[in-house]
């Protein structure tokens, strides 16, 4: 597995925290994020670290694919969150628009999307995923997964 730094700044995820005290304490220990935001953040640092075991854990298992192929070169060059709707701490579904930026082959790419969290039992699930203006669709999801990693699904 490929670890990489947090910047010196803060987070990958762009926090203003170094990455043990923001999303990596999701990535190496038990406690689940609070919020769908933060769930949605970590996942984005666990793209960066190519940590398929967290994205899958964090995976709704009505949604989550088998498996996860995070060997495509990738470098991930930042998130910014767009809008967030509900996903607190005591709501049960949660909305988080975002854009992701990242290098493949050279090339820049945006993935500007819109995910759908869901919490049960108290722990947020990423569920599904869609592109502004469309509604998310599992099978859509899925196969856009399975296709490439810079379908990055968080």
């Amino acid at each position: 597995m490929r670890r990489m730094d947090s910047p010196p700044d803060g987070c990958p995820c762009g926090g203003p925290s170094p990455l043990v005290a923001c999303c990596g304490r999701y990535l190496e220990s038990n406690p689940y994020p609070e919020t769908a935001e933060a769930l949605m953040r970590s996942r984005y640092v666990a793209y960066v670290q190519q940590r398929a075991d967290y994205l899958l854990r964090t995976w709704h298992p009505s949604t989550r694919p088998a498996m996860l192929d995070l060997t495509e070169p990738c470098q991930w060059l930042g998130l910014q969150v767009r809008r967030i709707e509900a996903g607190g701490p005591l709501d049960e579904q949660g909305t988080v628009e975002f854009v992701a930026r990242y290098k493949v082959g050279g090339k820049a790419h945006r993935l500007h999307e819109i995910s759908r969290f869901v919490r049960e039992n108290g722990q947020w699930f990423y569920q599904d995923a869609g592109e502004p203006g469309t509604r998310p669709r599992q099978s859509e999801t899925r196969n856009r997964m399975a296709r490439s990693q810079g379908s990055m699904r968080v």
